[in-house]
């Protein structure tokens, strides 16, 4: 009879722990992964970011990381593999102390929210309302672990944070750092990646009329002629080791194929064309300048199964990544 209560009395107890028991780990489990969250890195002299936004002219005092996390909403799609987005907030984190340290673009700021200038940033609220809303939970947890997870890491040269270039499609080949800016960084090399043509930023067509081209040439240049009865009245010279357009002659001017990007509006000076009846056809491959990470490419290397780390060391040439 004895043995009967005991049995009995210590079912009621078990009864009665075991959720407690496991309330207890669930517990704990959330407050570990509130911590990845909350819990801040010293940045020393780069804790706090003094942001322009261009649009107004004001400027917004962030923590780092909490500027980083508009950085990565505004530069990479979500729906990149996480280990991309990785790269991307680590690229990201370097790129802002590198221009703190060697660049003073703004007189009262330490970087501005424009990818013409600096890099993008968008604030939560825009970026949550540009996107569909069942999945703005699960992108936005999922870029918070991207910079969370990679707090303190940066992408180092000799011991000193690189001019972490990064942009959106290659191509399949990046480019030289000189063959852009002028300037040779060794950590900035030609790599390939296939798969990249698998993204929209891939391919992309520019028509314009032999008159508008006329113009937006004589609007740069003053002495410009062409006469497009000379099969060779355009002719592409010469190309880099990334695969894109050197030199161009258009008429009687000669330019980098940067130049010509820029007066026609091509995505990418990795570009081919056809003259037409009327009109001038470009067909580019790749966006962006092509120097560094490629954001697609980035994506390409994670759904292989590489770490973030993996995939910097990819793109920047005998680099560490350190705290």
């Amino acid at each position: 009879m004895k043995k009967i209560i005991f049995y009995f009395v210590f079912v009621i107890i078990l009864i009665f722990t075991m959720p407690i028991v496991f309330t207890n780990k669930f517990e704990t489990k959330e407050v570990v992964s509130q911590n990845i969250i909350e819990e801040k890195f010293d940045y020393g002299d780069y804790n706090m970011i003094k942001l322009l936004h261009t649009e107004n002219g004001s400027i917004e005092e962030l923590e780092l990381d909490t500027y980083l996390l508009g950085v990565v909403a505004s530069e990479m799609p979500a729906s990149f593999e996480l280990e991309a987005l990785k790269a991307q907030a680590i690229v990201a984190r370097t790129y802002t102390v590198y221009q703190i340290k060697n660049s003073k673009k703004h007189e009262n700021a330490d970087i501005c929210d424009s990818s013409l200038c600096c890099q993008a940033w968008i604030s939560k609220e825009n970026r949550l309302a540009r996107w569909e809303e069942n999945m703005r939970e699960e992108y936005w947890n999922k870029i918070t672990r991207a910079v969370m997870e990679t707090k303190g890491k940066f992408i180092m040269y000799n011991n000193e944070p690189i001019n972490a270039f990064f942009h959106s499609n290659s191509g399949g080949k990046t480019e030289l750092a000189i063959n852009v800016w002028g300037g040779n960084l060794p950590y900035l090399q030609t790599v390939e990646t296939s798969g990249e043509d698998a993204y929209t930023s891939y391919n992309s067509e520019i028509e314009i009329s032999k008159d508008e081209l006329i113009k937006k040439m004589l609007e740069k240049y003053s002495e410009f002629r062409i006469d497009f009865d000379k099969t060779d009245c355009i002719k592409i010279i010469e190309y880099t080791e990334g695969g894109r357009v050197q030199k161009i002659k258009i008429g009687n001017k000669e330019i980098s194929g940067i130049e010509c990007r820029q007066i026609f509006g091509l995505k990418s000076a990795k570009f081919n064309f056809e003259i037409l009846e009327n009109k001038v056809k470009f067909f580019v491959t790749g966006y962006g300048h092509g120097v560094g990470l490629s954001q697609c490419g980035s994506d390409v290397l994670a759904k292989k199964g590489m770490k973030c780390e993996e995939i910097i060391k990819y793109y920047y040439k005998d680099v560490e990544i350190s705290e």
